[in-house]
């Protein structure tokens, strides 16, 4: 046996149907699609789950809310880099001055971005940290363990 003695068995396939070929092709003119309507044209319909055959589709009735992108007037939000209190235990486990800086350098937070601290995890040591934003749990915890936070103003 040779591979070019390979077929399919008889009657295993079809020729395909074409269609648009003439009128004594038995498919000529619409070419099975009927006439005009919205199916016959060659655009037809684009995403069959989207259309609604003329009405708003779903996603369009649906209500929008809150802010979605820059709208015009819209007020801007600060984007904090969030550092936990288990972070700084993990990266500065000998305590000390923490500034923005010092934060960047150990990899904790990206640049020019405000910091905030939040209160996840325990503080051992005494920290004085400087960032622009804190939880008041944070600001508890840090106090309790002899240290201080002093805020950076937005500008700075």
């Amino acid at each position: 046996m040779k591979l070019s003695d390979l077929r399919p068995n008889p009657g295993a396939t079809k020729r395909k149907k074409r269609v648009g070929r003439g009128p004594s092709s038995g498919h000529g003119k619409t070419a099975t699609r009927g006439h005009k309507g919205q199916k016959s044209r060659s655009g037809g319909l684009k995403n069959p789950a989207k259309h609604e055959g003329g009405r708003s589709t779903l996603l369009m009735r649906l209500p929008k809310r809150g802010m979605r992108g820059q709208v015009p007037g819209a007020i801007p939000r600060t984007v904090y880099e969030v550092v936990n209190l288990k972070d700084l235990a993990r990266k500065f486990p000998e305590g000390g001055e923490v500034t923005p800086e010092a934060l960047q350098a150990a990899g904790l937070v990206h640049k020019n971005r405000p910091v905030k601290l939040l209160a996840t995890g325990e503080v051992t040591v005494a920290y004085n940290v400087r960032v622009h934003a804190a939880s008041q749990q944070a600001v508890k915890k840090i106090e309790a363990a002899g240290g201080k936070v002093d805020l950076i103003a937005k500008g700075a």
